[in-house]
Parts: C-alpha cells; structure tokens; sequence
C-alpha cells in the first residue's frame, strides 16, 4: 500500500532523513560500516562467531555442548572484542540505535503518540 503525503510532509521527511544521515552519530556509523566492509578478517570473524553460536545453541537444545567448544566460543569471543574494526562498527551502531530512539521519543512527545509505532504501521 502506498501512501500519498502532502508536499509539506514530503520536505519535512526529507528534511528529518538529511539531518540524520548528516549527524555525527551517523556520519561515525557510516564511517564505521565503511570500514567493516572492506576489512575481510573482522567480516570473517564476526560470521565465524555468529555460525558457531547459531550452532552451539543448536546443539545445546538437542543434547551438549563439549567443554572444548565452549572453550573454542569464547576464544573467538576474545578475539572479535581485540578487533578494533568490530569494536568500533558495533559501538557506533548502537549509538545510532540510541540516537534513533532519542528522536523517536522527541518526535513522538511533540505529537503525543508512539512516532516510531505508528511509522511502522503507515509502511506496514
């Protein structure tokens, strides 16, 4: 479904989405994904924690996880938070989480309904 918004809402989504993408929480986490995607060894580990996790929950659900697995996780665990790239791509992806929630909060006060609840149900 597609929804027809008036010229005057038009400019102010426009405007809101331009001043967020050039925030300098957004500026870092643009940088920071910029970063992260030519790094193929932070990639790398960050998917080889993500599928060993996936299956050690999986295995843990149907019957164990052996000690040297869960000392194989927390190996890599270790060796994602030494990645610079990670750290820096994960922090500054939650401070835009943050920031996002601040300004729903923002706008969601100066309207007096969820803003964030009823954006999704106007894309919905």
């Amino acid at each position: 479904m597609h929804t027809v918004q008036s010229p005057q809402l038009q400019e102010a989504t426009r405007s809101l989405i331009d001043n967020l993408l050039a925030s300098e929480v957004f500026v870092a986490y643009q940088q920071a994904c910029a970063q992260f995607n030519v790094d193929s060894e932070a990639r790398t580990q960050l998917k080889q924690l993500f599928d060993l996790q996936a299956s050690l929950r999986q295995k843990q659900t149907s019957g164990g996880v052996a000690q040297a697995e869960i000392d194989a996780l927390r190996a890599l665990q270790q060796k994602v938070e030494h990645n610079r790239i990670l750290m820096t791509y994960a922090q500054a992806q939650q401070e835009a989480v943050n920031f996002l929630r601040e300004i729903n909060t923002e706008i969601s006060g100066l309207l007096g309904l969820n803003f964030a609840k009823l954006a999704n149900h106007a894309t919905c």
